[in-house]
C-alpha cells in the first residue's frame, strides 16, 4: 500500500495507489508509468460516446472510485468502496487536536475582522434621490380585459411531467462533481446523468406494470 499520489487523485484513480504493492517512494519509474497509463485511460473514457454500454459502466466505476463516500451504499460495490475509505484513513494519520493557543488565536482573528451591518451599507438619502431622478420610468400595459362569458378551451397537459427533468439531472450532476478535480468533472457529470435516466426508466416500467395489474383486477 502506498500514499495516493497527487496526479492519481486528480485522475480519480487513488484506489490503485492504496492497493499498490510497490514501495511507498515518490517519483519512482513505476509511479510515472502508472500515472501515464491511467491518464490515457481517463482520456479514452472521456472521449467515448455516451451511448456505449461498456463506457457507461466504465464511467460509473470511475465515479465510484473517485468519490467512494457517495456510493458506499451500493449493494454490489459498497464493501470495496468502504474498504477503500478505510485504507485512505489509515494512511492519513491522526490529526492533532487544537491547543488552547490555537483557539485563542482563532478568536483573535475573528475579532480583528471589520464587521459590516445592513444599515451601514445603505446609501445616503441624497444618493438615492440622484439615482431615482436618473431612471427613465415608462408606464406600459399589456394584455386585454377578459370576457367572463367567453368559453376558454381546455389544454391537453398529459405530456407535461411537472418538471424539467434534463435541468434537474444537470443540477444533480453538477452537485455530484462539485468536490472532484476539474479533469474528472465531465466524467462524473455524465455518469450521474446516465444513472438518473436509467433509474427513471426502471421506475416508469414499474409504474406501467402496476397499472396493468390494476387494470386486470378491475376487469375481473
Amino acid at each position: 500500500m502506498a500514499m495516493p499520489r497527487r496526479a492519481m487523485k486528480d485522475l480519480g484513480f487513488q484506489a490503485c495507489c492504496l492497493r499498490c504493492d510497490a514501495s511507498n517512494n515518490v517519483g519512482t519509474e513505476r509511479c510515472r508509468s502508472c500515472i501515464s497509463h491511467h491518464r490515457k485511460v481517463r482520456e479514452e473514457i472521456t472521449r467515448a460516446p455516451t451511448n456505449d454500454v461498456l463506457y457507461q459502466f466504465a464511467r460509473e466505476l470511475m465515479a465510484m472510485a473517485a468519490n467512494p463516500h457517495r456510493y458506499d451504499h451500493d449493494e454490489c460495490h459498497g464493501p470495496v468502496l468502504r474498504d477503500q475509505q478505510r485504507l485512505a484513513n489509515s494512511m492519513a494519520g491522526d490529526k492533532p487536536l487544537p491547543t488552547g493557543e490555537d483557539v485563542a488565536a482563532s478568536f483573535a482573528v475573528q475579532a480583528a475582522k471589520k464587521k459590516k451591518t445592513v444599515q451601514s451599507e445603505i446609501p445616503s438619502q441624497e444618493i438615492i434621490e440622484i439615482m431615482s431622478s436618473s431612471l427613465n420610468l415608462e408606464d406600459m400595459e399589456y394584455g386585454a380585459r377578459t370576457i367572463p362569458s367567453k368559453i376558454i378551451p381546455s389544454v391537453d397537459r398529459s405530456d407535461r411531467v411537472g418538471e424539467d427533468r434534463e435541468m434537474v439531472d444537470k443540477i444533480e450532476a453538477e452537485k455530484a462533481s462539485s468536490t472532484t478535480p476539474k479533469v474528472l468533472k465531465e466524467v462524473i457529470e455524465t455518469a450521474t446523468v446516465e444513472e438518473r435516466v436509467r433509474k427513471r426508466g426502471k421506475w416508469d416500467e414499474t409504474l406501467s406494470e402496476v397499472s396493468e395489474l390494476l387494470d386486470d383486477d378491475l376487469d375481473l
